[in-house]
Order: structure tokens, then sequence, then C-alpha cells
């Protein structure tokens, strides 16, 4: 299966990768899962420990990572910030020395990019990104997968997201670029993506031939879309903005008028949590063409995969 090797390699952005070594973690994927549903899973971590540092609370990451590990054959360690002291105090850099002699890879899931960077930095052992302010890549590959499972490619998918562009857009903006997909960001101009993650996906796009296209209009929104994607309107960590943020997001809800608009196959991704009536409406998200279930499972298989190729 491997036709590049990723291993030792930490796993930050999807700027850092290829369209080939993106492509690997995703056949990994597909394969890690079809092995699941046999339950013929592969010890292929067996011995190795995984340590998770959440300095932000998540359902879908902590059990996602603890049941793959699990699944690999390996052991995940949950380290919340009661538990070590880089949340009193310590380091970043003297918290990655210490982690690395004791674990064999860190997941991160915490506030600002620059934590991540640093703890990648100083230790010596591969670091993933369970989720940033900035970015969140794990999500979008498992957005990718379950995208290849429902319509069979990436390449020329047109996919629109429309709401608050966080760190899930921003990943989807480059691994989009990245993958040759057509990406549509609709959001009011206070909440856009920022300029250099945008001039970012651009230099990719140019690459690959596809299109990135930021737009505060939401009149056409969901026309010609093979793929529809939104997120909560507010973000962990942003619950003093909630009132400010629903007034100014409250005409790029991904409802039924945009569903209709959109090509007739097209399919509906929410990263989750989701706050029906506010970023998406109940009849959307809980609709035929949403496969928001088999994108969060898709997390397990596609993390999996990250987790194989990258530990040694």
């Amino acid at each position: 299966m491997m036709s590049v090797n990723l291993k030792g390699r930490d796993f930050l952005t999807l700027q850092d990768f290829t369209k080939e070594e993106l492509l690997q973690i995703l056949d990994t994927a597909d394969y890690l899962k079809m092995q699941s549903k046999f339950n013929k899973n592969e010890k292929l971590l067996e011995g190795r420990t995984l340590g998770m540092i959440f300095e932000k609370s998540s359902t879908r990451t902590r059990v996602s990572f603890e049941v793959g590990m699990h699944e690999l054959g390996g052991y995940a360690l949950f380290l919340s910030p009661k538990d070590i002291q880089m949340g009193r105090g310590e380091t970043i850099s003297d918290t990655a020395k210490v982690l690395s002699r004791y674990v064999d890879a860190i997941m991160i899931r915490t506030f600002s990019q620059n934590i991540i960077e640093e703890l990648a930095r100083e230790g010596t052992v591969p670091v993933i990104n369970g989720l940033t302010d900035d970015f969140h890549p794990c999500q979008v590959m498992a957005d990718f997968q379950t995208i290849r499972e429902k319509l069979g490619r990436l390449e020329g998918i047109n996919f629109t997201y429309i709401g608050d562009a966080s760190n899930v857009a921003h990943s989807l903006l480059i691994g989009g670029a990245i993958m040759g997909m057509n990406v549509k960001m609709i959001s009011p101009k206070e909440f856009s993506p920022k300029e250099e993650v945008v001039n970012l996906a651009k230099e990719f796009a140019k690459k690959t031939g596809s299109k990135i296209e930021v737009t505060p209009d939401v009149t056409d929104a969901g026309k010609d879309a093979d793929v529809l994607c939104t997120d909560v309107w507010v973000s962990m960590g942003r619950e003093e903005e909630r009132e400010k943020r629903i007034e100014k997001l409250k005409d790029y809800q991904l409802n039924q008028t945009i569903l209709d608009r959109a090509n007739k196959d097209a399919i509906v991704l929410h990263c989750l949590p989701a706050h029906r009536g506010e970023e998406i409406t109940k009849e959307v998200i809980d609709g035929p063409q949403s496969v928001v279930f088999d994108e969060a499972e898709n997390r397990l298989h596609v993390q999996k995969a990250i987790m194989a190729l990258i530990i040694e």
C-alpha cells in the first residue's frame, strides 16, 4: 500500500503534504475500514502509545482516536489540562521533550496553531493536529474519504461551504485545492477565511487546475454544488459572541432551498456537533442527502490511517 514513506512525519496542516501523500492516507483509510467491517483489524501499532492532549473537549476526537489506537493494537493516554503540567505553567518545549521520552506520538486538540507547531518542533515524536483555531486537518481527511465513497472521486468536485469560515473551512480550502476540487466559500466578510489561507489555496489551485472562490453573496448558494457543507456558527471559546454571530449569519443557513439548487446527487456534510435551526435545518441534516454520520464514522478510519502511516 505504501508508495511513499510517511514514518516520523507530523500531521499539522494539509499544506505539508502532496496530493500523492494525501491519497495514500485515504487509500489506507479505505483498507482499514474494510478490515474493521470484517473484524479483521491488523495490530499495526502493537506496543505503541499515543499521548492525547485535550485543551478543548470533544466527543468525536477523543473517542475516534482512543478506539482507533485500540483497534491498531496500541494504547491511547488521555491528558487534560488538569492531568499535565502544561496546563499549569510548564513550557510547551519541556512538555514536548518529556512526552517524547514516554510516548510514540502526540495528538493535541488546542487553541493556537503556534502551540502545536512548537510541540512538533521541540519534540522528537510525530505530532497530530486534533484541532486548532486555524486548522482541522483530520476532519477534512474524513470529509474527503466520505466524498470519495459517495461520489467516486475528488478531482473536479464542486464543493460549496456556507457559513462561518473557521478552522474546518481553512483546511477545506487548502486540502480541496491540493486534491483538485473546486472550492467555493460563502460567508459574510466578517466571517470569511483568512486572506493568507485563501492565497495559499489559490497557489495550490494553480497547480491542480481547480478553482477557489470566496464570496459574501448567498444569492445562488448551492448552484452546481456536488457537496454542501457548513459548521457551527459559535465555535468553542467564542460563546460570548453568540448573539452577534447568529444575527450576522442568519442568512447563511444551509437549508432546503439551497440544497434544491445543488446537483441532484449532491451530498451534505457537517463535522458536528450541529445546532439544528441555526447553521443547518433539521430537514437537511436529517434528510436523505445528508451523510454526516458516515462522515463522523470516517474520522475513526482516516485517523487510524494517519497513525499507522506516521508512527514508527
